[in-house]
């Protein structure tokens, strides 16, 4: 699966601790656009038909005994063929030292080789996992994200509703921060978000009236983190008399990425405390999750016909 996205190669290096064995350019300037890989298996045997060159190819033990089962000419055959479709990297697995014909041939086709110790299925399994979250779609909204409870809640509103008082005093409360003002989103999986601030920004809160606070100085590192699956959006807005708010916790949700998410409106006024209430929206949520509907219960108790479970699709405000 490829993406608009890249991921530098230095990176991969870094993350994997993979040995550098040959590598044409500064591993800054060379990029990997595909979450998957191509494992040398088939294509050995010339069937090419299938390749993907934007994959990082892998090389492991299984590749390399059929190998030494070839001659020198049917080896340079063989791998020339693949390498020829100028794959962005070769790793070779379990610490194996490369052929020189295929150390020759991926010098002839500029391929950086990297080596890597350990087993192949680890490997790969890093290696798949990495991209995927690095090459995930993204988005970058205004916004806060905290993790209360458990539950990574996203905080919206218009400027000025208070979102970073209230981020405030959850810390404050025991809470941890992951973004204030700005959240870079991440789809990780078909049903997964994953929420972060920008590296510039991180643990930095603004506060009307006192300025800038780095939130990891002042609360200490526990009240931080880096990043936190979005479990939940809550929306803040001024109250309104003329608005009809949800009092029995009707199933709401937003769409980010395409990712379903709960979502909750709550009406900001002088007396509400608004971190209490995210509290007790982010235990609720987790209760949902697990099964529990606290309105269907009370329903019953009262002898009334629950009356279904309705999702009604919001949209946040960056949609409108």
């Amino acid at each position: 699966m490829s993406t608009d996205f890249a991921a530098p190669l230095s990176d991969l290096i870094r993350e994997l601790s993979l040995e550098e064995i040959f590598m044409p350019d500064d591993p800054e300037n060379l990029f990997v656009r595909s979450a998957e890989i191509n494992r040398m298996g088939l294509e050995i045997i010339g069937s090419l038909d299938d390749f993907d060159n934007e994959r990082v190819l892998i090389m492991g033990q299984s590749e390399m005994s059929f190998l030494s089962t070839l001659s020198t000419n049917e080896v340079y055959k063989s791998v020339e063929a693949i390498l020829s479709l100028h794959s962005p990297a070769l790793l070779i697995t379990r610490g194996i030292t490369p052929p020189s014909e295929v150390l020759d041939i991926a010098q002839k086709f500029l391929i950086p080789v990297l080596v890597s110790t350990s087993e192949t299925s680890e490997v790969i399994s890093s290696l798949v996992s990495y991209l995927s979250a690095a090459l995930a779609p993204r988005i970058r909204r205004s916004g806060g994200l905290m993790n209360v409870h458990g539950e990574g809640i996203l905080l919206i509103g218009e400027s000025g509703i208070g979102k970073s008082e209230t981020a405030l005093e959850l810390l404050k409360r025991g809470h941890r921060l992951i973004a204030d003002d700005v959240v870079d989103i991440r789809k990780i999986s078909k049903s997964t978000l994953v929420g972060y601030a920008p590296d510039n920004v991180r643990h930095f809160i603004e506060v009307r009236g006192i300025g800038i606070i780095n939130a990891r100085r002042i609360f200490g590192i526990g009240a931080v983190k880096v990043s936190e699956n979005i479990d939940m959006v809550i929306n803040l807005e001024v109250w309104r008399d003329d608005e009809t708010y949800d009092r029995m916790g009707a199933n709401a949700f937003t769409e980010i990425l395409g990712v379903r998410v709960p979502f909750l409106t709550i009406p900001v006024r002088t007396g509400r405390n608004l971190a209490v209430i995210i509290e007790i929206a982010a235990m609720n949520n987790r209760q949902r999750k697990m099964g529990y509907n606290a309105a269907r219960e009370l329903f019953i108790n009262l002898g009334i016909d629950f009356p279904g479970e309705s999702c009604e699709l919001k949209r946040c405000m960056w949609d409108l």
